[in-house]
């Protein structure tokens, strides 16, 4: 068993748990090094205390999970074959009695967790996800290693946009150069829907690119990310085309103030309430406190989103190695919005940005 199933293994013993039971693409990744995306097939990776792991796939999978390393036996199915009746022998044969399961609450659904109770109707079920999140928190060398290079491509991606910005042009025009330029890099998948939002537009933190065409005196927001060997990065950035007024220019200036308070304040110790806390203050003694409604930042690796949540109420402690994003934000309904974003490793000397294009505000065909 590789390391990290040696600590799942670990955490069950400790808590008298016979299996666990992982279904989401995600953690079987982290744990297998096999990603898979079986739309309603079943995916699954069972874990035990002391037996050997299994992986159950479609067959059609098998060789698939083979290549990407993982070794140990796997509970192939046709599309004609009930998989929780393989499953359950699997099962049978490494553990003679279960009482209690793991599974991923959170993203079971119902039907699933409805056929493990039948297999085990005497078994309780605990969440894994509390273990899970801890271990995917902090990231060892050779996962680092991968998320530098998700970033440095991330990196490329605004500079990318910002070639492509001239007047006319419209959001999906640029997002489309974008995306174009990734896959001739070998980026086969991007960590979200990426965004490319101009003018007012940049306003909604979480707006659609359409077929509004930028102008000069508008601010262009960007937030994209991209998967690279199975991690993630997101990084966004701001920029002007043109001249801007100076509502907009202060706006800009006060996130960028408070995005570098934040990355100074994080150290191995510091609360992460504490760094959610240094921005916001920044934003809201400027006169924007109410247009800053999302937290400071979220976990990054497997997934774009992961624990922890950098939220003024999150008492955290943070630690060495962790990634994460810092990412305060400011947006005026029919002004403008500003966002910017890096993604950060914590070390013993605080805050490393792993994320690296430039965030002065660039001034785009002046």
């Amino acid at each position: 068993m590789n390391h990290k199933i040696n600590q799942v293994a670990s955490w069950m013993k400790d808590n008298g748990i016979e299996v666990s039971f992982l279904t989401s693409s995600e953690n079987v990744f982290y744990l297998s090094s096999f990603f898979s995306d079986p739309h309603e097939r079943l995916l699954g990776l069972a874990i035990f205390q002391e037996a050997d792991p299994f992986l159950v796939c479609p067959k059609m999978e098998i060789e698939d999970a083979k290549n990407a390393g993982w070794n140990g036996e796997i509970v192939g199915y046709s599309d004609i074959e009930n998989p929780w009746e393989l499953v359950h022998n699997a099962i049978n044969k490494r553990v003679s009695k279960v009482t209690k399961v793991a599974i991923e609450k959170e993203h079971m659904n119902v039907e699933r967790y409805e056929a493990l109770t039948e297999l085990f109707p005497n078994a309780a079920f605990a969440s894994a996800e509390e273990k899970l999140r801890k271990l995917r928190m902090v990231k060892d060398a050779d996962e680092l290693a991968i998320i530098k290079e998700a970033c440095a491509l991330a990196d490329f991606a605004i500079e990318t946009g910002c070639a492509e910005i001239a007047e006319g042009k419209s959001e999906l025009e640029v997002l489309a150069a974008i995306e174009f330029a990734l896959k001739k890099k070998g980026v086969n998948e991007m960590s979200f829907s990426t965004m490319v939002l101009t003018g007012k537009n940049g306003a909604s933190p979480h707006g659609t690119p359409g077929s509004t065409k930028i102008q000069k005196g508008d601010l262009v927001l960007f937030d994209l990310g991209v998967v690279w060997k199975g991690y993630c990065s997101d990084i966004t950035r701001t920029v002007a085309f043109g001249d801007i007024n100076d509502k907009q220019k202060e706006i800009y200036d006060t996130v960028l103030k408070a995005q570098l308070a934040a990355v100074e304040a994080s150290k191995p110790g510091v609360k992460a309430s504490e760094v959610d806390l240094t921005a916001r203050k920044i934003i809201a003694d400027a006169g924007y406190g109410d247009y800053f409604p999302h937290r400071l930042g979220h976990g990054l690796g497997v997934s774009v989103h992961e624990y922890p949540s950098l939220t003024e109420t999150n008492d955290l402690l943070l630690e060495e190695g962790m990634v994460y994003t810092i990412e305060p934000g400011i947006y005026v309904p029919n002004v403008a919005g500003v966002r910017i974003e890096d993604d950060l490793v914590l070390t013993a000397n605080g805050a490393e940005a792993l994320t690296k294009f430039p965030k002065e505000l660039q001034i785009i065909g002046k």
